[in-house]
C-alpha cells in the first residue's frame, strides 16, 4: 500500500504540477517506488503511442515512470466528451471504474503516490467526478495549492474547501504558492491565523519565481506554431522580457535587458541587421534570446543573409505585431520535459521550501 496524497488547487495556474514535481522529487529520497496519476486529464497528448494527459506524460518522462504510463492518466477528456456524457452515450460509472482500477494498481506498485487533480474543486463535475469526489474516492489526504496572497487566497480556499467537505474528503494542508518573497513571513502568519480553527495545516510553497513563470523560446514557438530558425541550442532559453522594436535602433540597443525576445517588423532592416550582429558579441548574447519577425512585407535579401549568417534564433510570421504580442502575453507558460533549467530549479527549491518529513507526517492515517 502506498502513502497517498491528493494535490488539489483553488484554480488553474496555482503551481499544482510544480508542487507535485517537488513532492515526487523529495519522496524519491525516502521511498523506493514513487508514482503519479492524473485521474482526469483535460490536456490530451501522446507518450510512446499512448494517449494521456500532458502533465502525466511530463511526470513520466522526468521521473522515468513510463512503465506505469497506462495507469497514470485513466480518463483523458477529448473534444465533445462532455456532451456525450450528458447525452448518456458515455457511462460515468465506467469512467469511475477506470480511475479506481488505475489508482488500485499504483497503490500496490508504489510506496508513495501523488494523485493530481485538475483545476479547482468542481472541475470534473460534468463527468460525475469532481476533484472533490475523486479525492474522497481515492481515500487520499488532500493538500490544496493556492496563490500567494492573503485575502484572495482565504476567499478562494474556503470556497473550494466547502465542496471537499461536502464530499467527505480529508483535507490536511494548504500550500501557499507563488509568495512574494518580501512578504513571505507576513503572508504565512496571516494565513495561519485564518485557518487556525480548521484543523488544516498551512505550509509555505515556492516564492514567486520569474524563471518558472516565464516561457522558453521553445514554448513561444509552440504557442505561435512557428518554427525556430537559427541556433537550435538556444531554444531552451527563458524569455524574461518581450520588447517591441518600435523606437530608433540606437535607443533599443541602449535599453536592452537580459533575456529579451525582440519583436521587429520585417521592414525594419537596420534594426534586424543590428540585432543579428549584436547577437554574436559576448556582452549582448545574454541580452538577446532571439527575434520574432512579423509583417507581410518580405525581409530584404541581404538582411536575410545577415540574419542567417549570424545564427540568431528567429521566427517569422505574417501576423501583425499586435496580434503576436497578445498571443504571447496571454499564454501562461507550462513546463515541458525539455525545460531542464526550470526542472533543475524546481528540484533545488523543493529542498529549500518544503519540509518533506513534516509533510510526510501530515499524511499519516488519523
Amino acid at each position: 500500500m502506498a502513502k497517498k496524497v491528493f494535490v488539489a488547487a483553488t484554480g488553474q495556474n496555482s503551481g499544482k504540477t510544480t508542487t507535485s514535481l517537488s513532492l515526487l522529487h523529495l519522496a524519491r529520497q525516502k521511498y523506493e517506488r514513487i508514482g503519479f496519476i492524473k485521474p482526469i486529464g483535460p490536456k490530451p497528448s501522446v507518450l510512446d503511442g499512448l494517449e494521456m494527459d500532458k502533465d502525466a506524460a511530463l511526470v513520466a518522462r522526468i521521473f522515468g515512470l513510463e512503465k506505469y504510463k497506462e495507469f497514470m492518466s485513466p480518463v483523458v477528456v477529448r473534444r465533445g466528451m462532455t456532451k456525450q456524457i450528458l447525452d448518456g452515450t458515455i457511462s460515468t460509472s465506467n469512467l469511475r471504474e477506470m480511475i479506481m482500477r488505475a489508482i488500485e494498481v499504483l497503490d500496490r506498485e508504489c510506496d508513495f503516490l501523488v494523485i493530481e487533480g485538475a483545476g479547482h474543486s468542481g472541475v470534473g463535475s460534468v463527468l460525475g467526478m469532481s476533484n472533490a469526489q475523486v479525492a474522497r474516492m481515492s481515500g487520499a489526504p488532500v493538500l490544496m495549492v493556492t496563490g500567494g496572497g492573503v485575502g484572495n487566497v482565504i476567499d478562494a480556499a474556503y470556497m473550494n474547501l466547502a465542496l471537499f467537505r461536502q464530499e467527505g474528503a480529508d483535507i490536511r494542508g494548504l500550500v501557499a504558492n507563488k509568495i512574494v518573497p518580501e512578504k513571505r513571513e507576513e503572508t504565512l502568519h496571516y494565513l495561519n491565523i485564518a485557518f487556525r480553527n480548521t484543523g488544516i495545516a498551512v505550509l509555505g510553497g515556492f516564492n514567486y519565481q520569474p524563471v518558472l513563470a516565464n516561457p522558453t523560446l521553445r514554448r513561444i514557438s509552440d504557442v505561435l506554431e512557428l518554427p525556430i530558425h537559427g541556433n537550435q541550442e538556444e531554444v531552451g532559453r527563458i524569455v524574461h522580457h518581450v520588447h517591441i522594436g518600435a523606437a530608433a535602433t540606437q535607443r533599443i540597443v541602449e535599453v536592452l535587458r537580459d533575456d529579451t525576445l525582440m519583436l521587429v517588423t520585417s521592414s525594419r532592416d537596420e534594426l534586424l541587421v543590428t540585432l543579428a550582429n549584436l547577437y554574436n558579441m559576448q556582452d549582448y548574447r545574454k541580452k538577446i534570446v532571439g527575434m520574432l519577425i512579423p509583417g507581410v512585407a518580405p525581409v530584404s535579401k541581404i538582411t536575410q543573409q545577415i540574419i542567417d549568417r549570424s545564427g540568431i534564433p528567429y521566427m517569422r510570421t505574417h501576423k501583425t505585431t499586435t496580434e503576436i504580442f497578445l498571443d504571447i502575453i496571454e499564454d501562461v507558460s507550462k513546463l515541458t520535459a525539455e525545460d531542464t533549467e526550470k526542472i533543475d530549479l524546481i528540484r533545488t527549491l523543493a529542498h529549500k521550501r518544503f519540509d518533506f518529513n513534516a509533510l510526510d507526517a501530515l499524511l499519516e492515517k488519523t
